[in-house]
């Protein structure tokens, strides 16, 4: 079977939602997502960003490319579109095999894990309960603090950042890790998150906001400490095997 799996969301959208993902191989599975995430799909046959195949025209403009790439496969499951009512009637009459699942958890204190585990389970799949990305393993020998996140409103004050920094330079080397477009010039970066996730492994401890960063340091199994203040960790934090969460 031929199976295509699309992804829509940010960093930590796609890893919460790996579990499931994976366990949803097929004989051949593509992976259809962010183009940032695109490095992370690594369980696929191949990965494509959204954009990079057109899927944004599908009965907006003409997509008879997108049509014919999606007859391809034999089952469709998405977590895109499922809050556009004519993009689920096109495509049910064209006859394609898509599934719609809905790409956020409700409001309630159910992990953003198990509920995307529901979901694969209803198609027969036995997933994972933690989200793993398997990385060359290093010795863990240095700290990361990462003070960003997608929004001020949930990010820690700088300061608090500051003090970890101070704290943990007493007993190893830390690195401030940035994104492309924050922190100083000679902070880390990596544009490939697979790279960045192999670097993480090597890390003692990461500390961070609630970001998509954090949830890939957990993904690695590095220990993580991370604030959360604007949303609910009972459904947004980090899954892994030393997590640990902070409420400001």
């Amino acid at each position: 079977m031929r199976r295509l799996l699309i992804r829509p969301g940010a960093i930590g959208d796609f890893i919460v939602s790996l579990p499931a993902l994976e366990a949803l191989r097929a004989d051949y599975t593509e992976v259809w997502c962010a183009a940032p995430n695109v490095p992370l799909a690594r369980f696929a046959d191949a990965a494509r960003s959204i954009a990079s195949v057109g899927l944004d025209r599908l009965g907006i403009l003409a997509a008879d490319d997108v049509i014919e790439r999606l007859r391809g496969f034999d089952s469709i499951v998405s977590w895109y579109g499922t809050r556009r009512p004519d993009l689920r009637e096109l495509v049910a009459s064209l006859g394609l095999p898509f599934t719609f699942f809905p790409a956020l958890p409700p409001a309630a204190a159910t992990h953003a894990v198990d509920f995307y585990n529901s979901q694969a389970r209803s198609l027969g799949a036995a997933p994972a309960r933690t989200p793993r990305i398997a990385v060359p393993p290093l010795p863990r020998t240095f700290g990361v603090i990462h003070p960003f996140a997608s929004g001020p409103a949930k990010r820690a004050p700088f300061c608090t950042f500051e003090a970890n920094f101070a704290e943990l330079s007493r007993s190893m080397p830390v690195h401030w890790l940035a994104g492309p477009e924050d922190g100083r010039p000679d902070w880390m970066r990596f544009p490939d998150l697979y790279d960045l996730a192999c670097w993480l492994a090597g890390a003692r401890i990461f500390i961070g906001n609630d970001s998509g960063i954090s949830h890939l340091a957990a993904a690695v199994g590095t220990p993580v400490q991370v604030y959360f203040r604007a949303t609910d960790p009972r459904v947004w934090s980090p899954r892994g095997h030393s997590v640990n969460v902070i409420r400001l």
